[in-house]
């Protein structure tokens, strides 16, 4: 099926459950402080008759718990890496539609500190300086809440290590200033890692944003009788009128199971008490998307109230993984946010051109587009004269070194150009499909064959081979369907193609790990110090 885009007009659809949610104080001016101040919109019918209409997801692929705030005329975002390197992406916008990667918070490895789990990261302004509050696993320990800051929203930034630790996990952080204007940090206690409760903590924090003062305090935690089931998570909160309004998803986040949410409480203090709404949730899948959540109110084009938040495509689901969703919110007479019924089209395949991605490598670069696993950053060279090429280095554990891109819908074709020359003794350099380094089936050049592979956990079978003739370059092509379906075949010159498995293609159901989509690129696999090289890569969706 052709890749799936909607059109939305006034749409915010709900926060909910067991996302990490990725919600920032989204400043309408220059300087202010880290809470939002929500646009004085008036009434929810009024809004949608003039509402902009653009196409979501605003953000295809895998960006989940989105966060936005606002440096002058400018709209920065970010979004959970989970295992996938450079981590914490930063984005930038002219109108919260079209987004352009810019950089990383963390561009070369990760924090001293922490090892795996880089969730949530909540993007914040105030003062002249921009603060990025992120969850990480901590090295021999738990789940904490970090800090990092720069002068500008582009980086480079400075890490300040974890402000929360707690026994069972903290995730979730999110800056506000109470009515008093005193600094805090709201977060979620991860209870549900153990099947506890998921208390929304509070506590001061000190102007340099470096530790916690003071003691904590309990705004309110999760219902297990209600729609939020296990958690509450993704504190978000906005500041309208006399109230504090926090935004939180509920219930389970990811995968095929998913259930999430989004609901919202208030209150006139920080420190409550906290009145959760009696219509949540507010949001929940509608058609097209569903276990939508965890995201941030922003002040918008048209002093509008936009929500930027992640959702399953019922289309391609969990295998592009969560995906970068915004809607309008508007207030009703109770003083309630409101997100009017979406108005949903699909659009022609055309239109997703932009979506595809076509590496030559004749800059002395990469896209910022191209990721990594974890702490796997790969070594090569970009010989940009000539027709271009780059020079990939080995590794001899797993599948080898990853450098791959998001998948944005269910149907893709993904090709590569290889220079079977570069290739020699143990060596091998194909194209993968990877959920992670122990999940992923791809083909590859290696001793003369040209192989279709899969590896589950510990295992990699050999499902065909084919011998490779003698030649200048060999062109090595993946194509996917329903998300997971997958065939693959090889050209001596990109005209006549030689089928692997066309009459069955491999099943890439168990690709995606629980929290991320599933990743497409080359790969290098041999001793450790051998190149391979490629010529080109070119990833084209709804093929």
């Amino acid at each position: 099926m052709l890749k799936r885009f909607f059109l939305i007009a006034a749409v915010l659809t709900t926060l909910a459950t067991s996302c990490r949610m990725g919600n920032q104080n989204a400043s309408e001016t220059t300087d202010t402080t880290s809470i939002s101040t929500a646009a004085p919109d008036s009434a929810a019918a009024a809004a949608t008759a003039d509402a902009p209409s653009f196409a979501n997801p605003v953000l295809p692929g895998d960006f989940p718990d989105p966060s936005v705030t606002k440096v002058g005329n400018t709209y920065w975002a970010t979004a959970t890496s989970s295992e996938w390197a450079p981590l914490f992406p930063l984005l930038r916008s002219e109108d919260l539609v079209h987004w352009e990667t810019v950089g990383h918070v963390f561009p070369k490895g990760m924090p001293k500190w922490a090892d795996a789990n880089f969730w949530a990261p909540e993007i914040s302004y105030e003062n002249g300086k921009v603060y990025i509050y992120y969850t990480a696993h901590k090295k021999g320990g738990n789940l904490c809440v970090g800090v990092a800051s720069a002068d500008r929203p582009e980086g480079p930034y400075t890490d300040h290590g974890p402000l929360v630790c707690q026994e069972v996990g903290s995730i979730d952080g999110f800056p506000v200033r109470d009515e008093k204007g005193d600094l805090y940090l709201v977060w979620k206690e991860d209870g549900n890692s153990r099947n506890l409760p998921t208390p929304i903590w509070g506590q001061r924090m000190n102007e340099a944003r470096t530790a916690l003062t003071g003691e904590k305090f309990e705004l309110f935690r999760n219902d297990p009788k209600t729609w939020e089931g296990r958690l509450v998570e993704g504190p978000a909160l906005v500041r309208r009128g006399d109230y504090f309004y926090l935004f939180y998803a509920g219930d389970a986040c990811c995968g095929t199971g998913c259930t999430y949410a989004q609901g919202v409480a208030r209150s006139r203090s920080l420190q409550g008490p906290w009145e959760k709404y009696a219509g949540n949730p507010i949001l929940k899948g509608q058609a097209g998307w569903k276990c939508p959540g965890h995201g941030t109110v922003v002040t918008g084009p048209g002093d509008k109230s936009y929500f930027l938040y992640h959702a399953y495509s019922t289309d391609s689901f969990v295998y592009a993984g969560r995906q970068g969703i915004l809607s309008e919110l508007t207030w009703n007479a109770e003083g309630w946010p409101v997100f009017p019924p979406q108005a949903l089209a699909q659009r022609a395949a055309t239109e997703g051109k932009d979506l595809d991605v076509t590496e030559e490598f004749t800059t002395d670069s990469l896209a910022r587009s191209w990721q990594w696993p974890v702490g796997q950053q790969p070594k090569f060279t970009v010989q940009a004269a000539g027709n271009g090429l780059i020079t990939l280095t080995s590794r001899p554990e797993k599948i080898g070194t990853v450098l791959g891109q998001r998948t944005k819908t269910e149907a893709y074709a993904a090709t590569a150009a290889i220079n079977p020359a570069s290739i020699s003794g143990n060596e091998a350099a194909g194209l993968a499909a990877v959920g992670d380094l122990n999940n992923a089936l791809g083909v590859w050049v290696k001793d003369g064959q040209i192989s279709l592979w899969q590896t589950k956990g510990d295992t990699t079978r050999m499902v065909s081979q084919q011998k490779l003739p003698k030649g200048q370059t060999v062109q090595l092509r993946m194509t996917a369907a329903e998300g997971h379906q997958y065939r693959f075949a090889w050209s001596p010159d990109g005209t006549t193609w030689n089928e692997l498995n066309a009459d069955k293609p491999l099943d890439g159901s168990y690709l995606p790990p629980w929290d991320r989509g599933i990743r497409v690129g080359l790969l290098a696999k041999g001793p450790a110090g051998s190149d391979v090289q490629f010529d080109w890569f070119r990833l084209n969706h709804g093929k």
